[in-house]
């Protein structure tokens, strides 16, 4: 009788271990997996329903009543689970480009401390690309093993995956880190212009950066983004009438076209730079001719150092007119700087490959950008430490109305690849710097 007890009392404490009752060390890595395994699939329905949430509050980046509405939500949220929250406004002396918002949303920060000495950022955004009022007629859905809504593979999920990993920590009093920051800005869909500034610190105060966004099918992290821009190119002439006396003008629209035809070579396949030439307006009435014409292109950059080399061929282009009397102007609006991978990137990413195979899953590594920019370059400005892209849920269709979905499936390995990293990099089984 008296081993039968024994073997119940073990039993029940270790019951009571698996949902985190008890704070007990992590002896193994092996033991470490399967309790936090456990945790996560218990995770899965509040996932879902907090997806339902965020995803049910519309919040386009010039939504100034939806993000606010979002924010005060996430905020309580991560209150709620011990958090030390900031809701951080715009900077006065924020970053101003060409199609910046009076008045962007704010960010949240919340900070979690621990017992350890490690610092891991994670960054999520809350806007979407989205006009208000879409929602009405494209709610959040589940079908099968998708779930459809606005902006839910960019970046509701990661936002929600960032929430509940914590949560995840919290329920098994895994305290082992010295602090967890959770960023989630609001303007990352238009080039993050209030909290660029705000991002890039905390990433230098930071041991390992763990970007949200979502994975494609690929079941993928992102060692490497591109940098992405606008050329903005602006030409004035003289007005006259189209039919009497055409030649007393200077006609803006034609030099616009020799300006775009010149400069239609400065894509760069050795280095990956990309120019493409996407918008044009020019010209007032059918009979008058054009003063002025402007145009704007798509700027990408895998290297930091490439916006200077490309801006300076765009100078030398400009130089060379078509119409004399016209004046010519073009500004690199750099946007958002490329992430490049680095060794202690490498490092970390080849640690959750490690991970990852424990389920008995494959991931694969990106170390060179496949045209999109995130945030995750902001953080990297200035610090060595690795800062890593894509561990968010996977999901297609973004930007896309209708068609965008993550799937379901992917919650739980992506929330278990998350916490074990965050755990991993606390006891100093993956290295930072």
């Amino acid at each position: 009788m008296r081993g039968i007890k024994g073997q119940a009392v073990i039993a029940c404490l270790a019951g009571l271990a698996a949902v985190g009752v008890l704070a007990v060390s992590w002896p193994s890595s092996a033991q470490t997996g399967d309790r936090l395994l456990a945790r996560v699939r218990q995770e899965q329905a509040a996932y879902l329903a907090t997806l339902r949430d965020l995803v049910s509050i519309e919040s386009g980046s010039r939504d100034a009543d939806g993000l606010d509405r979002l924010a005060t939500q996430i905020a309580a949220r991560l209150r709620a689970l011990g958090g030390d929250v900031e809701v951080v406004p715009p900077p006065a002396d924020m970053t101003r480009l060409d199609d910046t918002p009076p008045q962007p949303g704010k960010s949240v920060v919340a900070r979690f401390r621990g017992t350890g000495s490690a610092r891991i950022l994670l960054l999520a955004h809350m806007d979407t690309v989205y006009e208000r009022g879409m929602a009405a007629k494209q709610p959040f859905r589940v079908e099968g093993d998708r779930a459809y809504g606005l902006g839910i593979a960019d970046d509701k999920s990661g936002v929600a995956l960032a929430m509940h990993t914590v949560a995840v920590l919290q329920a098994l009093d895994a305290r082992d880190y010295g602090m967890i920051t959770l960023l989630v800005n609001a303007d990352e869909e238009i080039s993050s212009p209030s909290s660029r500034g705000l991002i890039t610190r905390l990433g230098s105060e930071h041991d390992a950066v763990f970007s949200c966004e979502g994975s494609d099918a690929s079941d993928s992290l992102r060692l490497a983004t591109s940098g992405n821009g606008a050329a903005l190119l602006r030409v004035r002439g003289r007005s006259a009438h189209a039919g009497s006396a055409p030649a007393d003008g200077r006609n803006a629209l034609y030099e616009l076209a020799h300006q775009i035809l010149q400069m239609r070579d400065l894509s760069d396949p050795q280095t990956g730079a990309t120019l493409n030439w996407t918008v044009a307006r020019a010209g007032a009435a059918r009979n008058i001719i054009p003063a002025s014409a402007e145009a704007t292109a798509d700027a990408r950059v895998l290297r930091v150092r490439d916006w200077d080399v490309l801006e300076a061929r765009l100078k030398e282009r400009v130089a060379h007119r078509l119409i004399p009397d016209t004046q010519v102007s073009v500004v690199l609006e750099r946007r958002r700087p490329p992430l490049e991978a680095s060794p202690t990137s490498r490092a970390m990413a080849a640690h959750a490959v490690r991970v990852y195979s424990t389920l008995g899953r494959r991931l694969r590594v990106l170390d060179r950008s496949e045209g999109g920019g995130t945030d995750a370059a902001f953080a990297a400005l200035k610090t060595k430490a690795p800062v890593v892209e894509g561990f968010g849920p996977i999901g297609a269709g973004a930007h896309s109305d209708e068609r965008e979905y993550i799937d379901l499936r992917s919650v739980e390995p992506r929330m278990f690849l998350l916490a074990r990293m965050i755990l991993d990099v606390a006891q100093h089984r993956a290295g930072t710097q």
